[in-house]
């Protein structure tokens, strides 16, 4: 059975995603970086994963040092009004903390990651993977025919 690390963060694509390689096939362990997004429920992120079923779930909590050195992310901004937009250094941070542990050389041989087409989240991925990991196989979905057939995506 291949093996895959999914970085998991709880939402509708990362959830579907869980499913369908567990459904292709793939020993998951889905990794939940924590960096402490106040809207964030981490318990109920986490008991979601388990109710999909992967063969392993890790939580890596990077709260405290995310947050003492990313200052900027404690400005007023926000998203939603509850969302603070930190896409462009927490998909490289999940990496770092993913990666390492859970795909060590000559263990589980692909990554994968939620990032749509939109937008640049799935260079932020692959980037951020490739240069830790220039042998990891990357598994991006939404980039795989067979799985936008079977899930067409949002129209908005």
């Amino acid at each position: 059975m291949p093996s895959c690390v999914l970085a998991y963060s709880g939402g509708l694509d990362t959830s579907v995603i869980l499913g369908w390689l567990m459904e292709e096939g793939y020993d998951v362990h889905a990794v939940y970086v924590d960096l402490g997004q106040p809207c964030e429920d981490r318990d109920a992120i986490l008991q979601k994963a388990r109710n999909i079923g992967p063969n392993r779930l890790e939580l890596s909590t990077l709260r405290r040092s995310f947050a003492a050195t990313s200052p900027f992310l404690c400005s007023s901004g926000r998203r939603n009004t509850r969302h603070v937009p930190v896409g462009h250094v927490d998909r490289p941070a999940a990496d770092l903390e993913g990666l390492p542990a859970s795909c060590p050389r000559g263990g589980r041989g692909a990554y994968a990651h939620g990032a749509t087409g939109k937008g640049n989240d799935q260079c932020r991925f692959q980037l951020a993977a490739e240069s830790l990991r220039p042998d990891i196989k990357m598994i991006a979905p939404w980039r795989i025919e067979k799985f936008r057939q079977r899930f067409p995506g949002r129209t908005i």
